[in-house]
């Protein structure tokens, strides 16, 4: 029986067990956060080595004529058409996803098997929400052909008997006959295998919308406030001079749920993400703000936006760095009111080894020992060496932080 060229024997193997890799990975990319920036990295590699291999493959099928087909009628139509399909997703799926990662909002560069820097392809953002959705699909009719391939394959050698598996051997070996479908099987388990355990999804809930209400509706009491003081007689401001709090002020315990999110604009669009792991210390008495002592910090290794590979970015030394500045810290001692239910705290920000004054608002809402509070800050993220590489280049200078969650007084 006459066989396939070696090149393209190996060729065969060498691209399906990569395929099953890419399948066991491709799984799991969304729901590693910056964890998988690496992974990701490797899944882009080995995407392109695929499409560079595949078209080797079509190559060799040209200078190297593949054996005779052996079936006719709806069996062989099928066949050639489970093969075409093969084609058009081996080269579909790396230059989908090569499509995707050039027209995502922040570039991130892709250095094959962290050597080869992948030129970004010259494709306008329209096409990046068509290029995700025809990379999702073509995935799954990958899988599909990959089935209908391997059972075709069982069929010849199992059902017919005719030895068509021997063809794509380089020697007719019971052994090299189960080892090298056998590789598909490593591929895919050694997908699974490399891949992190999966964190618990961070808490996507942003401040709602009605914390910017308040905000405005704050600073429109603040200047309510500000006309109304203005005609009090001084006697009662002497009298609020001697008013003193009563006690110690209460410490108050943030409960679950909350959230620290952030936006920036980045070319007329808007990327927006949180922080799934922060503290917060609060000691304060709302009847007089100048007691607050405030410390929040933020884990920024658990900075996300939803992309795995974007996430990478935020973590790595042109955003965060987070390998020498894991944390970011607030701190304020006092606070000032600014309106019905409104109050600013001016205090210091630290973030990647910088220190600098920095002020928040915020509102407080409920009563008693169980408020809600809710407020924003806008940082203007170059004073901190937040965005300093090519890839920064359209977004805007300051980024808006927002945060919202309730406390107990204990």
């Amino acid at each position: 029986m006459q066989r396939y060229s070696r090149i393209a024997i190996f060729l065969h193997w060498a691209i399906a067990a990569m395929l099953a890799f890419q399948i066991a990975v491709g799984w799991a990319l969304e729901d590693l956060g910056a964890r998988g920036f690496a992974l990701f990295q490797l899944h882009k590699s080995i995407g392109i080595l695929i499409l560079l291999l595949t078209l080797a493959r079509i190559a060799i099928r040209y200078w190297k004529p593949r054996p005779a087909p052996t079936e006719h009628g709806w069996q062989g139509a099928l066949a050639k058409a489970v093969h075409a399909g093969l084609y058009v997703f081996m080269l579909g799926a790396p230059l989908t996803g090569w499509a995707l990662v050039s027209t995502a909002k922040v570039k991130v560069p892709t250095l094959i098997f962290g050597v080869v820097p992948l030129p970004h392809l010259p494709l306008p953002m329209s096409v990046n929400d068509p290029a995700f959705a025809a990379h999702s699909v073509l995935a799954w009719v990958g899988i599909a052909l990959f089935a209908l391939h391997v059972a075709g394959a069982l069929r010849h050698h199992f059902l017919m008997r005719d030895g068509l598996m021997w063809r794509m051997m380089p020697v007719r070996s019971p052994a090299l006959l189960a080892a090298l479908p056998g590789l598909i099987a490593v591929g895919f388990v050694l997908g699974r295998i490399i891949l992190p355990t999966p964190a618990p999804k961070a808490i996507a809930a942003l401040v709602p919308p009605v914390a910017v209400e308040e905000e405005a509706a704050a600073n429109v009491a603040e200047a309510v406030d500000n006309v109304a003081n203005a005609a009090l007689p001084a006697s009662a401001d002497n009298a609020a001079a001697v008013e003193e709090p009563v006690g110690p002020p209460p410490n108050w315990a943030v409960q679950p749920g909350g959230s620290i999110g952030f936006s920036v604009g980045n070319s007329g669009e808007t990327i927006s993400g949180n922080f799934a792991k922060w503290t917060a210390k609060i000691v304060m008495n709302p009847d007089h703000p100048d007691s607050a002592d405030i410390r929040v910090e933020i884990d920024l290794a658990s900075a996300s936006v939803g992309d795995s590979y974007k996430d990478g970015m935020l973590a790595g030394d042109e955003f965060f760095g987070v390998a020498a500045h894991p944390k970011a810290v607030f701190t304020a001692k006092g606070a000032e009111k600014t309106g019905a239910n409104g109050y600013r705290a001016s205090g210091t920000l630290s973030l990647k080894g910088v220190s600098k004054p920095q002020s928040i608002r915020f509102t407080l809402s409920g009563k008693g020992k169980a408020r809600k509070v809710a407020g924003s800050a806008t940082i203007t993220r170059a004073s901190f060496g937040v965005g300093n590489g090519d890839s920064s280049t359209g977004l805007d200078p300051k980024v808006t932080v927002h945060f919202g969650f309730s406390a107990k007084a204990e």
